[in-house]
């Protein structure tokens, strides 16, 4: 399958959106840990925004940079791809659920479903088409950018894709460790037109290649789910034709050949 990359967003430690992370995803910067901070959702009216946890937050922040250039943001089909869920939230119910006096809040239950990020974004940004919510453990990223390939390839229309992960509360942290927050998004389109890069994706069916070690921001796709996607990201922030392949499961992985338009 093949699409083109038109757009691309991240916020993570260090990485506060892409114009100034480009630089550091590419090599000509230096990189330095820093903690990520929920950005606010500035697209989001007042009380939808004071609902929304730091889960939606940076998945919105990734939808809403991905797409700024975008004429009408509203006419995107989305997938919004994440391996832990909003895991706060999910840690509060439980927390409720464990204590013979507790309640659970009304903003806690709604914010708990999979695909409570892809809902806000979509009444923000005033949008009814199709959304598909994903989740996929590791390759949670992987998965997404399968979902929205296959979309661009039968349907022929732009997609937006967004992955993003947080750190899930204690004691919950303990069998499932996210080290940080980390979220991207990208527009994929069946046209080169306004793209700086195309993606030709094929499924593997074997495991991926043993990785290298690595350390510095390369180290960080193995601290977040979402930031399973800074290979593909560090390809395109490099301008550069590259090789990446991208583990789906334990016995399949995807091979994308990033080419520059």
């Amino acid at each position: 399958m093949k699409a083109f990359v038109t757009a691309a967003s991240v916020f993570g430690p260090g990485l506060p959106g892409w114009a100034a992370s480009e630089p550091m995803l590419a090599g000509t910067a230096p990189w330095t840990m820093a903690e990520a901070l929920p950005p606010v959702p500035a697209i989001l009216a007042a009380g939808d925004r004071r609902r929304a946890g730091a889960t939606v937050r940076f998945a919105l922040a990734a939808a809403t940079e991905a797409t700024a250039a975008e004429p009408d943001r509203a006419a995107l089909e989305t997938f919004f791809a994440s391996g832990n869920g909003d895991g706060a939230v999910v840690g509060g119910i439980l927390d409720a659920l464990q204590d013979p006096d507790g309640a659970v809040s009304p903003t806690l239950f709604h914010n708990s479903v999979h695909n409570a990020a892809a809902g806000y974004w979509h009444i923000a940004a005033g949008s009814t088409m199709p959304s598909l919510s994903l989740g996929g453990h590791d390759g949670a990223f992987a998965a997404g950018l399968l979902a929205a390939m296959g979309a661009v390839a039968t349907r022929g229309r732009p997609v937006l894709l967004v992955a993003y992960d947080t750190p899930l509360p204690a004691p919950l942290d303990a069998v499932r460790p996210t080290d940080f927050p980390f979220a991207a998004g990208l527009v994929l389109a069946p046209g080169a037109q306004g793209a700086w890069a195309g993606l030709d994706l094929r499924y593997v069916a074997e495991p991926a290649p043993a990785d290298s070690p690595t350390e510095g921001l390369d180290a960080l796709a193995a601290g977040n789910p979402a930031a399973r996607a800074l290979p593909l990201l560090r390809a395109l922030a490099a301008r550069r034709s590259a090789l990446v392949r991208l583990p789906l499961l334990e016995d399949a992985h995807l091979e994308i050949r990033v080419t520059q338009c």
